[in-house]
């Protein structure tokens, strides 16, 4: 089996190209990224740099693939930041390639990164398979504009495509502080490091969760699946710990950390960040996805 990353060198891309080459059922691995970056040292990588807009880089990465992860694109703000940008990465480069797919090589499975951007906000308690889907940001918006496509695609046979909605994916060591959310992976690296850290939401404030290494899994798993079914676009399974238990799981890790945690919440980012409902992920939980398996496995997972 062949499988090609998209975005090889990102934070999921660069762990689930680690991943890949752990295998030995993989027979062959091709990896490409924009920028220059470092992939691991295996007999059955290939490694790229291109944009994957560009149809010469884009076909030589799928050529003979018979999965491909699409990880590439314009994150959160960035997105809002610069449109036109987003919009040629997140939309043209994205439908171009699953049309590459769709006309040369229908059979080969695609796995779309999506995000929970594509709910409303604030969410329903519970969300589910069900919940309605109205996203606010430009981001959440171009992202469901793909799954509809690639669900589209599907249904009709043209194309065996699945869009995942991963949650919360920690622990990005140096995340962008201009991001409203790098507090959460500040966390896990702070203590590991025995930095202090103030917190802009409460103990008691709650979030969706899942390792790096878990995502990285999920994500590989889709890409092996034999069969998939009619639905073919989900939220991945996360946990759903409060800010205190993180904090608690982080001491246990590392007991020997000096780092002084404080809490001093923000409503506008506890509205974002600390106020998540109930998730409930029947499709993903079926087809055999999973969460870290409690709030100490996320830590050992997100910073090994």
């Amino acid at each position: 089996m062949k499988i090609a990353v998209i975005g090889a060198g990102g934070f999921v891309g660069a762990r689930v190209a680690a991943r890949l080459v752990e295998d030995p059922a993989i027979e062959a691995i091709a990896l490409l990224d924009q920028a220059p970056f470092a992939a691991p040292r295996d007999r059955r990588v290939t490694s790229r740099v291109g944009d994957f807009a560009d149809p010469a880089a884009r076909d030589a990465a799928l050529d003979g693939a018979d999965a491909v992860i699409l990880l590439a694109a314009i994150l959160g703000g960035a997105a809002e930041t610069h449109y036109a940008l987003a919009r040629r990465v997140n939309v043209d480069a994205a439908l171009d390639l699953f049309e590459h797919v769709r006309a040369r090589a229908p059979k080969t499975r695609l796995v779309f990164a999506s995000t929970i951007a594509v709910y409303s906000h604030p969410m329903p308690d519970p969300l589910t398979d069900e919940t309605p889907l109205a996203p606010v940001m430009v981001y959440g918006a171009q992202k469901l504009m793909m799954e509809v496509a690639l669900s589209n695609f599907a249904a009709r046979g043209q194309l065996d495509g699945v869009s995942l909605r991963p949650a919360g994916i920690m622990a990005r060591d140096g995340a962008d502080a201009a991001l409203k959310s790098a507090f959460m992976s500040r966390l896990f690296w702070s203590v590991k490091r025995g930095e202090d850290v103030t917190l802009p939401v409460a103990p008691e404030s709650r979030a969706w969760m899942s390792s790096i290494e878990t995502v990285a899994s999920n994500f590989i798993h889709a890409a092996k699946l034999p069969e998939i079914g009619p639905n073919r676009a989900f939220t991945l399974p996360a946990l759903s710990p409060t800010f205190g238990e993180v904090v608690e799981a982080l001491k246990r890790r590392f007991p020997a950390s000096r780092s002084t945690i404080a809490f001093a919440p923000e409503p506008d980012v506890v509205a974002l960040f600390g106020a998540y409902p109930r998730l409930e992920t029947v499709t993903a939980d079926r087809l055999g996805f999973r969460c870290d398996a409690d709030v100490d496995a996320l830590v050992a997972n997100a910073v090994s």
